[in-house]
């Protein structure tokens, strides 16, 4: 297969990791060069459109495109709003976060209903796993991990313990492969803020309400 990558080169070697070298990649790492690439490619993982969400728009025009969006901050119903709702493409929403990608099972959303026959067919031609969920910021996984991180960073505010007894002591206890912190860094903060501040704007939920530790780490970038 001919699959574009919309990114930075992390991701491309992400994609590679994933679904191997005997498929035939193209990188770019801006909407308006990768533009020309979407008509003649097989599929398209854009990693980035959720940090410049109106460059959906390259894919109002795309009939028959393949696209997944990386929808962990922004969800494809927003992204349709943008585009006027003209995307013409076949668009999935995935978690495109740092490190989500490996994972033995892609978490996915849907646009269109219709779209699911599409979607077991490419899954199928990349052989990996897939479990369809909700159309909602945050998706899933990526809610609850970063759930867990700023209750992490709580706990070191209030001066309960260290961040590194908290990484040993959530790897020990609940057998997680990395502690909240070492989530964290290998997600990076930034994409940590940003997904959960998102899921407060969306639900204003206060399990969401981002920790003035990490926000004050946030804005140190």
């Amino acid at each position: 297969m001919n699959i574009l990558v919309i990114g930075d080169p992390v991701n491309l070697e992400e994609c590679k990791l994933k679904f191997g070298d005997q498929h035939a990649y193209t990188f770019e790492q801006d909407h308006r060069e990768a533009e020309r690439f979407v008509a003649g490619s097989d599929l398209v993982f854009d990693f980035i459109v959720d940090e410049e969400p109106f460059q959906v728009e390259i894919y109002a025009e795309k009939e028959g495109a393949k696209v997944f969006l990386n929808t962990a901050k922004i969800s494809l119903a927003e992204l349709s709003n943008l585009a006027g709702h003209n995307l013409k493409a076949h668009v999935f929403g995935f978690n495109g976060l740092p490190t989500f990608l490996l994972r033995d099972t892609l978490e996915i959303s849907l646009l269109k209903e219709s779209d699911k026959e599409e979607l077991a067919t490419i899954c199928s031609a990349l052989t990996t796993n897939y479990l369809v969920v909700d159309d909602r910021v945050g998706l899933v996984t990526p809610r609850i991990v970063s759930m867990i991180i700023n209750e992490a960073y709580y706990t070191v505010q209030e001066g309960t313990a260290t961040r590194e007894d908290i990484d040993q002591a959530m790897k020990l206890g609940t057998n997680y492969p990395y502690g909240p912190f070492e989530w964290c860094n290998r997600i990076g903060v930034k994409h940590v803020y940003e997904l959960l501040e998102a899921v407060y704007e969306d639900t204003h939920d206060e399990r969401y309400k981002i920790c003035p530790l990490l926000k004050k780490e946030y804005l140190k970038l």
